[in-house]
């Protein structure tokens, strides 16, 4: 069931709180600035109504590090140059840059059609706005009543209002250019709120490029309450990411425009976009018979864009002018906005074809592509059911259809619409588009220049008659280094030059850099820049998210015949220091032999089950249908762990979303060769550094295999029992796993059908075990010939029982070229795990196939378990309050 997002701002200049009051709301996604700027999103689940700011302030600076020390390093050469270079402990009290300059007067245009409540909303945005010269225009569209003009002339009679005949919006922005103030004119639509510092952004670009002729913002959702909201972000939406981006044609080196930049919409929409008024009449006016209110259903922006870039002339995308969409709330009004842009985009391909003929064949090109791209969607979707709704994709994909002919037809109606109404204006659609022109001495010629950057910067207005630019970086008379920017003929303002030495430089230009671990480097400065407002990770380990002690814990022991090993784990969980209630389940799977139930035994409170058939994760199974345990431990015999273990792994669960918690396993002891080996297995070390997976981390890996392997094991695992009846999860697959032909995959496929539901894995490495690694060398053979075996059975389940045609790249190609790697590495001296060790490894690889058969053949024959049922949780005597304080595991 969808649970509502919150979406909210975090300004980190400010310090950070709780955010409380999200009652109903099944997490937060919170769109992180600094002085204003965006700097990415964060999402965070909500818990108990709230989210706190320890969990904010780590996602921040796990997320979003490197782009917030950008930013800083950027204030800080842009505003206070200094000889040495920058420090440290001044980067977070620099202001952020802001433009001094006399302000462009600004027309923001405001085009809309009979919807009058949306429209209220997106005015009362604008009359906040941050911006000394501005003239609001209202253009009403073709209305059916006179609700809009009233609501301007009454509620907002400082803005004008203008009403357009012409039905389509094209018509409206045509109208706009006509009836406009200001040099610069801003369009956005009726249904979204601007930022107070929406235009501001965009005049500052316009006032620091001269070049510059058009500039597109950033899109954001203005809420998720409804899971049309969410299926259309996750579409694509209408949010072009939080880098500047700089786009020019080079028409004097012959650069086409539809072959680099045919797909305009990836710079913006035309729901927040801007132009030079003077632009128009070089390019002409927008295309009428595109666009809403036509049968195109849209692309006006699209081939404006287009026209701005063919013509040779500079398009801007400036994420800090930010304007926050409402999406459609439900999903049939989704499905048709998303039929529209197949329609739309193919409208624009057509109309550039009929209107430039030198570009026809890149169109074309971008035209089939799209297709092949939606089929590809088509297809993985069939595959993954969850991946994206089909009838949306369909839907789309038959729009795409209707787009090739319905152009020719909306420009009939265009005419006929000017032959009623009049033409609006002569200047429209220009026979012949003026074109930027430069004389070039030597086109293949490449500017040097040299930046101080212990002076204040300066723009490069002198490269006009080049392509690109060498800067020669220098600090105090010591020479940093070079940076090439792609001027394409124009000046370099202070702003793109800024932007380039910090992406070259980065930490460099510190003072007293000379740490060669860059990561170290960066860690330790991001946690100086952003004490002032994000707590450092000390504060943030005292505020540590609790499981309540009402949720009750089963802990799964599955063991064969080591009793020395077996008895060291009872101990020291019977040791822990938990006040919750738990049950310890051991499951003998070899009970003939009689060297299980005598250790049990001396543990009053440990229930012993018997389990004499099938592997180990039938036995695992057994143990799970036993339980009564809300959260189900599953850990291996052999292990040992520390007091607070157990309170560590269940800690994530206090999240909801978190369905699986897994914990590192480090090595006991490493006194003989074969425990050594294992040990620099890179397989089998899974690190210091928490990480979380969910579906859209499984969705994420589009040209490989999903490395779940990488996320721990069930070696030291705990899961949500509701997770078992799920039908799309289920228990562990028996056809994998030690004790079958298959040998191992087991645990991955179990973290991989939860992943793929769309549930979260959490790896906390705080919570870990020591396991007694192989002591000798044919155990260590045994288990590396099972692994090679379990690896390619895992793949092939996904691939038969889930139709994930990744595994087949793993199987194919990752996995040969890994093992080549890792041989390669080994000739050279780079490692010193044993070449016989690896062909082992390898050997049970290629006979992966033959025992997956066997276990298939083998479940075939006597069955196995899939459902899960639980024991009778209603006999569980659960005492109201819990002690405050135990020393030792308490048992059912």
């Amino acid at each position: 069931m969808y649970k509502p997002i919150k979406v909210t701002d975090i300004e980190l200049s400010r310090p950070l709180a709780d955010i409380e009051g999200m009652d109903g709301y099944g997490s937060l996604q919170a769109l992180v600035r600094l002085h204003g700027t965006p700097i990415g999103y964060i999402k965070i689940p909500v818990s108990d109504g709230k989210c706190t700011v320890a969990a904010i302030s780590k996602s921040i600076q796990r997320k979003h590090g490197h782009a917030i020390i950008r930013h800083l390093l950027y204030d800080g050469l842009m505003t206070l140059p200094r000889p040495g270079g920058l420090r440290t402990g001044d980067l977070s009290d620099i202001p952020h840059p802001v433009y001094n300059e006399p302000p462009p007067l600004v027309t923001v245009a405001v085009c809309t059609r009979d919807r009058v409540a949306d429209l209220a909303q997106c005015l009362d945005s604008l009359s906040r706005i941050d911006y000394q010269k501005l003239d609001v225009l209202v253009v009403d569209n073709a209305p059916n009543s006179t609700a809009t003009e009233q609501l301007v002339r009454t509620s907002y009679p400082n803005m004008r209002y203008v009403r357009e005949p012409r039905p389509g919006l094209d018509w409206a922005r045509n109208r706009a250019i006509i009836e406009s103030r200001g040099e610069i004119i801003a369009y956005t639509d009726d249904d979204v709120v601007v930022d107070s510092g929406w235009i501001k952004a965009i005049a500052a670009v316009f006032a620091e490029n001269a070049e510059v002729m058009a500039v597109t913002g950033l899109v954001v959702p203005y809420e998720l309450e409804t899971e049309a909201q969410l299926l259309f972000e996750q579409c694509g939406g209408f949010g072009r990411g939080f880098e500047r981006k700089w786009c020019r044609v080079n028409i004097e080196r012959g650069e086409r425009a539809a072959s680099l930049h045919g797909i305009t919409g990836k710079y913006g929409t035309g729901a927040n976009m801007a132009y030079r008024r003077c632009l128009f009449d070089r390019i002409g006016y927008f295309d009428p018979a595109l666009d809403v209110g036509t049968v195109t259903n849209g692309g006006g922006d699209l081939e404006m864009f287009f026209r701005v870039l063919k013509a040779g002339y500079s398009l801007v995308y400036e994420p800090g002018a930010i304007v926050r969409h409402c999406h459609r709330r439900d999903y049939a009004h989704l499905k048709t906005q998303l039929s529209t842009w197949g329609t739309a985009f193919y409208a624009y391909l057509t109309r550039s074809i009929l209107a430039y003929p030198d570009e026809r064949i890149a169109f074309f090109r971008l035209g089939f592509r799209w297709l092949l791209r939606q089929m590809r969607s088509l297809l993985i979707s069939s595959v993954y059911p969850s991946y994206f709704p089909r009838d949306i994709l369909l839907a789309r994909l038959k729009g795409s259809f209707r787009g090739l002919y319905c152009y020719k037809k909306a420009r009939r109606t265009a005419e006929k619409i000017t032959h009623r109404f009049g033409p609006l204006t002569q200047a429209a659609l220009p026979e012949k588009i003026i074109s930027r022109k430069v004389t070039l001495k030597n086109p293949h010629a490449v500017a040097v220049r040299t930046v101080d950057i212990s002076q204040p910067l300066r723009a490069l207005t002198d490269v006009t008659d080049y392509a690109s630019v060498r800067v020669f970086v220098v600090r105090d008379g010591n020479l940093l280094g070079s940076v090439d920017i792609a001027n394409r003929h124009q000046s370099v303002s202070v702003t793109r030059l800024c932007e380039a030495i910090v992406d070259c430089f980065n930490l460099k230009l510190l003072e007293l850099y000379h740490n060669p671990d860059a990561n170290s480097m960066q860690a330790g400065v991001l946690s100086a820049l952003t004490r002032h407002s994000v707590p450092t990770n000390e504060g943030m380990a005292c505020e540590t998210v609790r499981l309540p002690l009402d949720i009750t814990v089963s802990v799964v022991i599955a063991t064969l015949d080591r009793p020395d090993d077996l008895r060291r784990c009872l101990n020291c969980l019977v040791s822990q220091e938990t006040s919750r209630q738990a049950e310890i389940i051991v499951v003998d799977r070899n009970p003939s032999s009689g060297l299980t139930a005598p250790v049990v035994a001396e543990f009053s409170a440990v229930m012993l089950i018997n389990e004499p058939f099938g592997g180990l994760a039938c036995a695992r199974n057994k143990g799970f249908m036993m339980s009564k345990g809300k959260i189900v431990i599953t850990i291996n015999d052999d292990v040992a762990m520390p007091p607070d273990w157990l309170e560590k792994l269940v800690a994530p669960f206090g999240r909801s979303d978190v369905m699986v918690v897994t914990g590192n396993i480090l090595p006991a002891e490493l006194e003989t060769r074969s425990q050594r080996f294992f040990d620099i297995h890179e397989e089998f070390r899974y690190g210091f550094e928490p990480l979380e997976a969910d579906g859209d981390w499984l969705k994420s890996f589009w040209r490989r295999a999903v490395p779940i392997g990488k996320l721990g094991a069930t070696t030291n695992a705990a899961l949500r029992a509701s997770i078992f009846r799920n039908p799309g999860i289920g228990l562990m697959d028996e056809t994998l796993g030690p004790g079958t032909p298959s040998g191992g995959g087991e645990d991955v496929y179990l973290f991989y059908k939860v992943l793929k539901a769309g549930y979260t894995l959490v790896y906390e490495p705080d919570a870990y075990v020591w396991s007694r690694y192989y002591p000798n060398m044919p155990s260590l053979r045994h288990h590396l010939y099972n692994y090679g075996k379990g690896q390619v059975a895992y793949h092939l389940a996904t691939l038969i029982f889930d139709g994930d045609l990744r595994a087949l790249l793993r199987l194919l190609l990752e996995l040969p070229i890994t093992h080549l790697r890792r041989i390669i590495h080994r000739f050279y001296g780079r490692n010193i795990y044993p070449l016989p060790l690896l062909i082992i490894e390898i050997i049970g690889n290629l006979t992966g196939p033959f025992a997956f058969w066997l276990s298939l053949r083998r479940a075939g024959r006597e069955g196995h378990r899939r459902l899960y049922i639980p024991a009778n949780q209603e006999s569980i005597a659960i005492p109201e309050q819990m002690p405050d304080k135990a020393n030792t595991l308490r048992c059912f």
